[in-house]
């Protein structure tokens, strides 16, 4: 999260590509060190393979891919591409569990970009898997299941969250995850069709109002993927799609719709609301705010989760504009990337591939990765308990002694 807004003086601001490269850079080097010179009598060890944690609810995950073509526009991005086109996994409980077939965290030749680029790199660890089997048949005993989307920082990929994603999923809800092609490191298409980030880049050199265009047109254009994700998905629940796994239509309940995010995804959730997309609630995980909610605010519930760092300006300025429900946290240890999968698997891959202590604490902070990654599970199955299926949700009204890492920075009526 930034703690500056563009033209508050030169930052480093973590929900940019730039600093996802920077810390690239530095993993790769320290992959460089680790690896040491190559001689005719060393060995390298096989790659280690990583694991994500498993989800803690009672239900299997299913898991479906879509690729989806908004017609109605030109891509922003890369003006030889006629149409807007992107990619969609859907999250689900299933009627059975997955067995030893289970769907990639990334897939195959967009893992194959990610890895080059210095994060998490091949030959030093293996990609994991999901715990989700591919187009199980959906779990239809107990009837619809509200929907949640996912929105990814700048610069990363749909299942930069798996790790919550899959956690809602298990605990019955239908959870939708975008790519937001040319914002995203890498999107593969079906046939292995890969691209790449494709918007200009965030250089310290630029000027903080072209940073600021630049964002804000990024905001814009992935509101209007999840307007067209909800339009698809909304028709293929009404008509029918012969793609979907067998009962998802049936358990896909779109008029229970919320929203979560990290980074510009946390922003994107708060924007979708604002412009009037049906999202009833949304959770912005430590990213700073853009566009009209600013000055607008929202008659939604809104929660902003943020990393422990200084109380983020935008934050601060839309808080007296948000008329319902909200809450403004902060997770005490925790930094920019605790919000997604590298707080399980940087700690796992840091032996391997060389990572200094430092860098762990630069990107997901001091807190411990399996405390930090319960306590964001259970606020937000919390949140989405309570806005989405009517619950009660005591550990987001305050305080609590079995959750010291959550500091309430503002109180609903503050």
């Amino acid at each position: 999260m930034t703690t500056h807004q563009p033209g508050d003086g030169p930052s480093i601001r973590p929900w940019t590509r730039r600093a996802v490269l920077a810390a690239t850079g530095t993993l790769a080097a320290a992959t460089a060190l680790s690896a040491g010179p190559a001689t005719a009598t060393t060995t390298p060890a096989p790659p280690l393979r990583l694991t994500l944690p498993a989800p803690t609810g009672r239900h299997p995950v299913g898991t479906h891919t879509l690729r989806l073509v908004d017609r109605s526009r030109r891509d922003p991005w890369v003006p030889s591409r006629p149409v807007r086109e992107f990619m969609a996994q859907i999250w689900y409980p299933a009627a059975r569990p997955p067995g030893r077939a289970r769907a990639p965290w990334m897939t195959p030749a967009a893992a194959r970009h990610f890895q080059a680029s210095g994060v998490l790199p091949a030959g030093y660890v293996t990609l994991p898997d999901s715990h989700a089997g591919r187009d199980l048949p959906a779990r239809t005993l107990g009837g619809a299941r509200p929907v949640i989307l996912y929105s990814h920082g700048h610069g990363q990929h749909r299942t930069s969250g798996l790790s919550l994603v899959e956690d809602l999923a298990s605990h019955g809800y239908v959870v939708v995850t975008l790519d937001h092609t040319y914002d995203a490191g890498q999107v593969e298409f079906p046939g292995g069709r890969v691209e790449t980030y494709g918007m200009p880049e965030l250089t310290p050199d630029l000027p903080p109002e072209e940073e600021r265009r630049i964002i804000e047109r990024a905001l814009r254009v992935r509101v209007a993927d999840v307007r067209h994700t909800l339009t698809t998905l909304t028709r293929a629940v009404r008509d029918g799609a012969p793609s979907l796994p067998s009962g998802l239509r049936r358990i896909t309940d779109l008029s229970r719709t919320a929203m979560f995010g990290h980074s510009l995804g946390g922003a994107t959730a708060a924007e979708a609301m604002c412009q009037g997309l049906p999202v009833l609630a949304g959770a912005n995980l430590d990213g700073s705010l853009f566009g009209d909610v600013l000055t607008r605010g929202l008659d939604r519930p809104l929660l902003l989760l943020g990393a422990d760092e200084p109380d983020p300006p935008t934050w601060l300025d839309t808080w007296p504009h948000l008329r319902s429900w909200r809450r403004f946290l902060r997770l005490t240890g925790s930094a920019h990337f605790s919000f997604t999968d590298y707080t399980p698997l940087l700690p796992q891959a840091a032996p391997r591939i060389g990572a200094p202590p430092e860098l762990l604490t630069a990107l997901i902070g001091t807190l411990d990765p399996p405390r930090s990654l319960a306590v964001q599970r259970e606020l937000l199955l919390a949140f989405f308990d309570l806005h989405l299926r009517g619950r009660g949700a005591p550990v987001l009204e305050g305080p609590r002694g079995d959750l010291p890492e959550v500091e309430f920075r503002k109180a609903a009526d503050s």
